[in-house]
């Protein structure tokens, strides 16, 4: 029986002990031994409930126990993730984490310390909940060179988007719904501001080129300035809002973007609603594929968690190359990436096609303004054309 330890009782901390005695048997026949759960790190105690016995609340005493073979770590934040995770690897302990920050601040140096010390650092969870995703990059596109990874990557703004464009909403009231139905934090700011989805953009990114790709470089926006008038306007045009996090590999570099965009029934992530992610990759030999399924929730990344585990079991006694150097990609500049417009603008057409030439004009109704479309240009040149607008919002159209 392989002893394991769980850094973190949370939502994902304890969906992932519910997951271990679930499918405890099913996890037997897959590793050739189960897997047993002898702590549960917290500071925390949970009088009343089984996990009691198994809670200690100093992480040396998981670090420095022989038996323990497998760490995982669902805390969240940098520290002090960053200082227990270090100490199991430099103990010789399998970790694996659903800790998005630690993994695009820290990947490079975990993942060169897990090969160090012949042990594995492994994060499927934290990008994409319950969906396969990094797995496939690294072990199922080898042959190809992947020239995009755009994504719908978190759950909370996908639901918000959706429901504003069925029902109408303003954020404000859409925000609170999510809060109240447990898919928003109550400090909803990485979320609505696009940086949860900045982080797993950075960490695909740098899985990709094989180097460090800082997420302090990607140019990000949220959907804070979404409103229900962006959202009659895409429906006149037949395509809905999405927060997308892109990545595509350019002459330039790799081009790195968290932003809404409109997109037309065309797009593969037209249709993904609600709380579901996805994930589309374009490989130069595969074409296009794309991964779907639940981004987040207790049991989704659980499972995420768990198939790590699975695959450490199989590897107990070595570890499992992965490229990502702790050397710094430099990614290509945000002004220079190419995209075409939707505006909204209290400025006459006059203005507007002496500016942007001949565009396409969009009618939702709403007095006092126009709205249109520009042809594809650089996002300095547009930055530099809209200055001279009055201009009320501003959304890029998916390819």
């Amino acid at each position: 029986m392989i002893k394991a330890a769980v850094m973190g009782y949370g939502t994902i901390g304890s969906g992932v002990a519910e997951v271990l005695d679930i499918n405890r048997t099913g996890i037997k026949e897959r590793t050739g031994e189960g897997i047993e759960l002898k702590y549960v790190l917290d500071i925390r105690d949970f009088p009343g409930d089984a996990i009691q016995e198994k809670i200690v609340h100093d992480y040396t005493v998981i670090a420095n126990d022989p038996e323990v073979r497998i760490v995982v770590e669902t805390m969240g934040g940098v520290e002090p993730a960053y200082t227990f995770v270090k100490a199991m690897l430099e103990a010789g302990k399998h970790v694996t984490t659903s800790n998005k920050a630690l993994v695009a601040e820290k990947g490079a140096e975990l993942i060169a310390l897990a090969r160090e010390k012949n042990v594995n650092f492994m994060f499927e969870a934290s990008v994409g909940g319950g969906i396969p995703v990094i797995r496939t990059i690294l072990n199922a596109l080898t042959a190809d060179e992947i020239e995009e990874i755009t994504g719908i990557l978190n759950g909370t703004t996908n639901y918000m988007m959706t429901r504003m464009s069925n029902d109408g909403s303003e954020f404000a009231e859409v925000l609170k719904d999510a809060q109240e139905k447990g898919y928003a934090e109550k400090d909803p700011t990485a979320d609505i501001e696009g940086y949860d989805a900045c982080r797993k953009i950075a960490i695909l990114t740098s899985l990709v080129c094989g180097q460090q790709v800082d997420f302090h470089d990607i140019h990000t926006e949220g959907i804070t300035k979404v409103s229900a008038a962006d959202m009659k306007y895409a429906a006149q045009m037949r395509r809905v809002i999405k927060l997308l996090a892109s990545s595509k590999k350019t002459e330039e570099g790799y081009a790195v973007l968290v932003a809404p965009f409109l997109l037309s029934k065309e797009h593969p992530l037209y249709n993904v609603n609600d709380v579901f992610n996805a994930v589309f990759v374009h490989g130069n030999v595969l074409g296009d594929a794309m991964f779907y399924g639940s981004g987040a929730g207790k049991l989704p990344t659980a499972s995420a968690v768990v198939a790590d585990m699975v695959d450490i079991a199989r590897h107990m006694d070595g570890n499992i190359p992965m490229e990502w150097k702790a050397e710094k990609r430099t990614l290509a500049e945000f002004g220079k990436m190419k995209h075409a417009f939707f505006v909204r603008t209290v400025s006459d057409k006059s203005a507007v096609q002496r500016l942007f030439g001949e565009v396409e004009y969009v009618d939702a109704g709403i007095e006092g303004e126009i709205g249109f479309l520009t042809s594809a240009m650089t996002e300095e040149a547009f930055a530099i054309k809209a200055s001279e607008l009055t201009v009320r919002s501003v959304i890029r159209i998916g390819r």
